[in-house]
Order: structure tokens, then C-alpha cells, then sequence
């Protein structure tokens, strides 16, 4: 009898813990994962957006404070950053994503990395971006701290992302 109890609260805890899954952005893509990847997608729309528009102040505008503080000649990046990327952009697809989050005291901090291929009339652009999307715990820090472009043919010598992590625009 105690055997079969055992059983079916097994089961029972199982199945509730699997149907949960879209509760906290499982398969489904509905929850937090779901929303990481919304958040990285609109991120990207934004600096497309301002890259189309040739707009300093609208790029300039998403990142952090820190990264601004913390960039080697910021107005000048941009400027090249323009100059380099040749063509009207055609399309664009995220290539990956990864997140990292931090809670201190209740304040929470969320760190959202992803990369991303723009195909322009004229070439194919990789970027790679780091996000403080979120950041309570240090709000100076909220905002793109690093947005990295790579011409599509240099990608295959690139160090890890941690490597390469610097703030501001990274050109190579």
C-alpha cells in the first residue's frame, strides 16, 4: 500500500514539475528564456536602427554609463563603425545567446551576451554584443557595455568572449 502512495506522488510531483516548465521559460519559450531572447532580438533591432540611420546619439544612447566612461575614444569608434560597414543592410539573424544573472540583496543584475550576422548589399558583418540589460545592483552599468564587430571573414581567429570583453566599440 505505502509502495503504490510512494508511486503515485512520484508521479504526480513529476508531472507537475514537467508541465511547469513554460512557467519559467522552458520549452515553450514563453517564460524568462522566452523573454531573454525577445529582449536580445529588440536589442539588435535598436542597433540596426541606429546603424541604418548613421544616428551617433540613438547608438551612443544604449550603452551604459560605465561603458562610456570606461570606452577609448567613443565618437570616434562610431565614426569608423559607419565608414566600415558598407552597403544598405538586408537582413539580419541573431546567432546565439547566453545570459548570466546576479541577485544581491534583492537587487538583480542581468547580463545577456549574443552575437548576431548582417548581410548587406555588399558584405556579411558579425557582431557580437554584451547587455546589462537589466542592472539594479550597479545602474551605471545598465545598457550595452560592449558592442564588437567582426568582418564575416576574421571570425575564425577570434579569442573567447571573455578574452575579448572591453567596453564600448570593439572593431576588428
Amino acid at each position: 500500500m505505502s509502495k503504490k502512495i510512494i508511486l503515485i506522488l512520484f508521479v504526480l510531483v513529476s508531472l507537475l514539475l514537467f508541465s511547469s516548465c513554460d512557467k519559467i521559460g522552458g520549452v515553450s519559450g514563453g517564460g524568462i528564456i522566452g523573454s531573454e531572447e525577445k529582449q536580445a532580438d529588440a536589442r539588435i533591432e535598436q542597433i540596426i536602427s541606429a546603424i541604418k540611420d548613421k544616428d551617433r546619439e540613438s547608438l551612443k544612447s544604449l550603452f551604459s554609463k560605465k561603458a562610456l566612461d570606461e570606452s577609448d575614444d567613443f565618437d570616434n569608434g562610431v565614426d569608423y563603425l559607419f565608414k566600415l560597414l558598407q552597403g544598405k543592410v538586408n537582413t539580419w539573424e541573431r546567432d546565439g545567446w547566453s545570459s548570466d544573472e546576479s541577485i544581491e540583496d534583492g537587487k538583480k543584475s542581468l547580463m545577456i551576451r549574443f552575437s548576431f550576422d548582417v548581410k548587406t548589399d555588399k558584405d556579411t558583418y558579425h557582431f557580437f554584443v554584451i547587455d546589462y540589460n537589466t542592472d539594479n545592483i550597479n545602474p551605471d552599468n545598465q545598457g550595452v557595455y560592449m558592442l564588437e564587430l567582426i568582418k564575416f571573414t576574421d571570425e575564425k581567429d577570434l579569442e573567447s568572449w571573455q578574452d575579448r570583453m572591453r567596453a564600448g566599440l570593439y572593431i576588428h
